[in-house]
């Protein structure tokens, strides 16, 4: 009976013991590009035998796969469950409650003056029954119709003056009740009571206390980046201020945490693509030819904040296309561009815009940006010419393979038993002591000459030299601390964070850099009759940058807006500046120039143009030029008397280039002519 009325006891407190919620904090927080990693640390408790903990109040949009425990100290993990509660809600900010609480005493100040109004309209109407005086057979004297008179009309002048009063004051309330609710609606206040929670089943066999690590994904977080580009004059560096766009809409706030920005994406698909045998048959004219396309890899994340978009399409030579229709994928909503190629759009929720033209084939991109500018390709099969070589390999052979999880690029298949020159991080150093270098630490090889065996420590290549690079810790300008893995960067903010769960966005200055660029104006005259001031930046890729909108202010003055793509495979990245008004030019055909000829069936014209640039500044300026002469992709058209002057001419892509320094006032021109022989018969497409 003693053992029983024990067990019954333990079962007890036990229960109990499972029925309180365990407290635990958020203490730092990485966030990705899209979502966000939170580590919760809790202190437990915990008696010998079998024990649960329950984590309440935690965000509703948990990701279950990614839920990580540690800090046990050898105890049993005997389950974890992650389950929505819709009984339990989530704390509210106290904005939030004092915007709520507001909500609630406009509503009873509302009911209020309704009950008044009501009062006020009763006496009305009981007025207004007893306006009958005396009967038929007594009559009232002239007095006291006066004072009855005198009183009907001042108490119903009153009353309805209290009305009204009464009604102007609600439709205050109403205005006030309004701007609250929208308010709340940009909160992305959700009223639903549900949570996430964590249950952890524990077993061991001697009682001790735990410090518990909670580690998880949720979705509805993540940061973008912005940046201000500032240009005092084209003779000094360019000024980048590097920031991030942080928001989270998790549920539960980020108070006073640890906070590091990731440029990774772990909601990316991974799965490398499997490459079958392609099989070539005969098709029927009426079967429509389906040409294969690669999926993009256009490096661009969505941005929910992303209001308003606005670009030009243009086709591949920077023709604009008007009439290309553009729409918000997976909606109706859509526009077309203009003469021009221009377009503008809301998004309106969406996250990827479609842009498709006849002839061309359809495009699709995250929306990232609100400058949108796209470039389509014509929707034919080129072929290329392919070099077949003997089975075997040459010079010139590069191979890629995995080594040990780590990229090796450039990999030679010359053979030969000669130890290779291993230099780490710049510092050359032999095999026994790259050997002693911890995996975890490797951040990338790169193999200039030939590696022969399967596992790279200890391989023999013929006189190769093996460049390793370990993760290292830099500083940003602003003090923090920046860690470079093998695929991402890792910004770990110095400063505590506090960021609500509202959905608003949160900017964190990243870094500031001082950017060394070449100044030069561009001018495409035939696409665009604007000279452009353009920076290009060499070696862009030390600044970590990832795709995104560039705030552009030259002079002090803000020039509008830009984009940047980091990712592209030029050795160099240019930026626009803007448009500057104090260079001007013009493109125009030479009128005294013979214009068209009929010869047998052919018809020949003779086209002839002059550009001219003047420079209205008080500086020199150097100028890039580009026009362009039609190339021709059929036998019958002809492309012959080319003139291009003092250009520097391009004959496979039929690109002008000109490259001068115009003195200050002054001004240059340049001419170029060819001739087109086609059927007299046919249109071609100038």
């Amino acid at each position: 009976m003693k053992y029983a009325i024990i067990f019954f006891l333990l079962c007890v407190s036990m229960t109990r013991a499972n029925t309180n919620p365990t407290p635990s904090s958020i203490k730092t927080v990485t966030v990705f590009v899209d979502g966000a990693q939170i580590t919760r640390l809790a202190k437990i408790s915990i008696t010998a035998g079998t024990s649960e903990f329950s984590f309440v109040k935690l965000s509703p949009y948990i990701q279950e796969n990614s839920i990580q425990i540690s800090g046990l100290d050898n105890t049993s993990v005997l389950s974890i469950n992650y389950a929505i509660n819709h009984l339990t809600a989530l704390d509210k900010s106290e904005n939030i409650v004092k915007l709520q609480n507001d909500l609630e005493r406009l509503n009873d100040a509302i009911q209020l003056e309704q009950n008044k109004m009501s009062g006020y309209e009763e006496e009305l109407l009981i007025l207004k029954e007893n306006r009958l005086l005396g009967n038929a057979n007594e009559v009232v004297n002239l007095e006291k119709l006066r004072k009855f008179t005198s009183y009907y009309s001042a108490r119903t002048t009153e009353v309805n003056g209290l009305i009204y009063v009464a009604l102007k004051k609600k439709k205050d309330y109403d205005k006030q009740i309004n701007k609250i609710n929208k308010q709340l609606e940009a909160l992305n206040i959700d009223d639903k009571i549900q949570t996430g929670e964590i249950k952890l089943k524990l077993n061991t066999k001697i009682s001790k206390q735990l410090n518990l690590v909670i580690k998880y994904n949720v979705n509805n977080a993540g940061w973008f980046p912005s940046y201000d580009l500032k240009a005092k004059n084209i003779s000094t560096p360019l000024d980048l201020y590097y920031k991030a766009h942080v928001y989270q809409n998790t549920g539960v706030d980020w108070d006073n945490i640890k906070l590091t920005l990731s440029t990774s994406d772990p909601n990316t698909n991974n799965i490398k693509p499997d490459v079958n045998s392609k099989y070539l048959n005969f098709t029927s004219r009426n079967n429509n030819y389906k040409s294969e396309n690669a999926t993009k890899s256009y490096n661009y994340k969505y941005n929910p904040y992303i209001k308003h978009i606005s670009g030009i399409i243009t086709d591949e030579s920077g023709t604009p296309l008007p009439g290309a229709n553009v729409i918000i994928k997976g909606t109706a909503n859509g526009v077309i561009t203009d003469f021009d190629g221009v377009f503008n759009i809301s998004p309106n929720g969406g996250k990827e815009l479609e842009v498709s033209y006849v002839g061309y084939r359809t495009e699709s991109i995250p929306i990232h940006s609100s400058v949108l500018n796209l470039s389509l390709k014509e929707d034919f099969e080129v072929l290329e010419e392919v070099v077949v070589t003997g089975y075997g390999t040459s010079e010139n052979t590069a191979l890629a393979e995995l080594v040990s999880g780590v990229s090796i690029r450039g990999a030679s298949s010359i053979r030969s038993n000669k130890e290779p020159q291993y230099i780490v991080d710049g510092i050359p150093m032999n095999s026994n002591k790259f050997k002693d270098i911890d995996p975890g630490m490797i951040a990338d090889i790169e193999v200039l000459e030939g590696v022969t065996a399967k596992n790279i420590y200890g391989s023999r290549a013929t006189n190769g030299v093996i460049l390793v690079t370990t993760k290292k810790e830099n500083y940003t300008a602003l003090g923090d601390i920046i860690t470079e893995g093998i695929t991402n960067t890792n910004f770990e903010i110095q400063k505590q964070s506090t960021i609500a769960s509202d959905g608003n966005i949160s900017a964190i200055e990243i870094d500031q850099y001082s950017i060394p660029a070449t100044f030069s104006y561009f001018a495409a005259p035939i696409i665009n009759e604007n000279v452009f001031l353009t920076a290009k930046i060499g070696y862009w890729q030390q600044y970590n940058l990832l795709p995104g909108e560039v705030n552009i202010y030259f002079e002090d003055s803000y020039s509008g807006i830009t984009t940047i793509n980091p990712y592209a495979v030029t050795d160099s990245l240019t930026i626009s500046l803007g448009v500057d008004p104090n260079v001007a030019i013009k493109r125009k055909p030479i009128n005294n120039y013979k214009k068209n000829t009929l010869i047998g069936n052919s018809k020949v014209l003779d086209k002839a143009y002059e550009i001219e640039i003047k420079n209205n500044k008080s500086t020199a300026v150097n100028v890039v030029i580009v026009d362009r002469v039609p190339i021709s992709e059929h036998k019958d058209i002809k492309v012959d008397n080319v003139e291009t002057g003092t250009s520097d001419y391009n004959s496979k892509k039929g690109l002008l280039n000109w490259k001068t320094t115009i003195s200050p006032y002054q001004s240059n021109s340049y001419k170029f002519s060819y001739s087109i022989k086609y059927p007299r018969y046919k249109n071609i497409n100038l």
